[in-house]
């Protein structure tokens, strides 16, 4: 359910859209709407205000519910860390055929798997992000939009940068830790938005 009353929260879903629509400055983002069995729709939004070249996909729905851990005996129902993810590339809309899936398969995986996320975590897919894409997983950075507060006793709502990466990249990280990834990618001057880019020498 959207709304919890016995908290005070009210529509979880409702104040993260109008949050990102002020903090990305686009009113009408498009959206897509991706089901799961057992689990409620998950949507991803579309952001293409500011920058033509810009698109921001950012899923709308993994929030609705704090994120726990499966060892715990009781999920407690208001509080506990709430995200969203967001993926920006460059090449403007069209760029990243089915996208929009892959990312609601990512932001899904705390209710369908127990995941928690945090900042630096790996989240491999193990097939491509995109029609084509030569990235099967992705790191999690953070994003310049800002945590939603919510009414207490509810945690904000934090929006993680999701950042594409190769499977070799990804074997880096496990080896050497995200931040020497991320140092190597300085090195070579890669943008990591270009969804054309090549992985990183390592």
């Amino acid at each position: 359910m959207d709304f919890v009353s016995e908290s005070g929260i009210g529509n979880v879903i409702a104040r993260v859209r109008a949050h990102l629509v002020a903090e990305l400055g686009d009113e009408n983002p498009s959206s897509a709407s991706v089901t799961f069995l057992g689990l409620e729709a998950l949507d991803v939004l579309r952001f293409s205000a500011g920058d033509e070249d810009l698109v921001r996909y950012v899923s709308l729905g993994c929030s609705r519910h704090p994120m726990a851990d499966p060892g715990d005996m009781v999920a407690d129902p208001s509080r506990g860390p709430r995200a969203e993810l967001v993926l920006t590339l460059r090449g403007g809309a069209g760029t990243a055929s089915g996208v929009h899936k892959k990312l609601a398969i990512l932001a899904a995986s705390p209710a369908v798997e127990g995941v928690v996320f945090v900042g630096d975590a790996l989240l491999d897919l193990g097939e491509p992000l995109w029609v084509g894409a030569p990235f099967t997983a992705v790191l999690l950075g953070t994003s310049d939009i800002a945590d939603l507060e919510l009414p207490e006793p509810a945690d904000p709502v934090t929006f993680y940068e999701v950042v594409p990466i190769t499977g070799t990249e990804a074997a880096w990280v496990r080896l050497r830790g995200a931040d020497a990834l991320r140092e190597a990618w300085t090195e070579a001057g890669i943008d990591v938005r270009d969804p054309g880019r090549s992985a990183v020498n390592l």
